[in-house]
């Protein structure tokens, strides 16, 4: 017997970081925790080391098997885009210092995988999400989106499984929603 594959998701961010675990049983995603790192105002390497620690804390208890992390877009503001690389490279830090590997999946991919369309809204994801993993409750926006990120990978990892077409994000409008409908069919679900 397999082990299922237990994700972590992570939306790196100096303010908040968001992180999400997906584990995928029987051909079901299954939500094992989520959470927002609150990072108080302060040094930058201050603000990084509790990302860091977060983070390990969060890969200690929930023990998973890799980690999928967004990568970052440019930004219209050169500053905030180097921070949040800055952010997002304390995150990977702590999950290569725990020995998971390490995925990455633009934002395009992230809301094309969960929502079936690459411009979708945060309000849409948070849908979406709460809808594809059984919450009881909309998580919150960073939450939602590090469960998204880890959505997609086990998405990615299955579409590879069966030999199914990986969305670039080259690929756009029907063309590409009707590759992610068949290769959701032949997984049986529709997306």
């Amino acid at each position: 017997m397999t082990t299922p594959a237990r994700i972590l998701g992570i939306d790196p961010g100096l303010n908040r970081t968001g992180w999400g675990v997906v584990e995928s049983l029987r051909g079901r995603l299954v939500c094992v925790e989520a959470g927002v790192i609150r990072v108080p105002p302060g040094e930058l390497p201050d603000r990084l080391a509790v990302i860091l620690a977060g983070l390990r804390s969060v890969i200690a208890a929930t023990q998973p098997s890799r980690a999928s992390v967004e990568k970052v877009f440019v930004n219209v503001n050169p500053q905030a885009t180097l921070l949040l690389g800055q952010a997002r490279g304390a995150a990977i830090c702590a999950a290569v210092a725990a020995g998971l590997p390490v995925r990455e999946h633009t934002a395009l991919q992230v809301k094309q995988a969960v929502v079936g369309y690459g411009k979708a809204s945060k309000a849409q994801v948070q849908a979406m999400v709460q809808r594809l993993l059984g919450l009881a409750e909309v998580p919150p926006a960073d939450a939602a989106d590090a469960l998204a990120c880890a959505v997609c990978d086990l998405h990615a990892e299955r579409l590879l499984a069966v030999g199914g077409p990986l969305l670039s994000t080259a690929s756009r409008g029907r063309r590409s929603r009707s590759a992610w409908r068949s290769a959701g069919a032949r997984l049986g679900r529709i997306a």
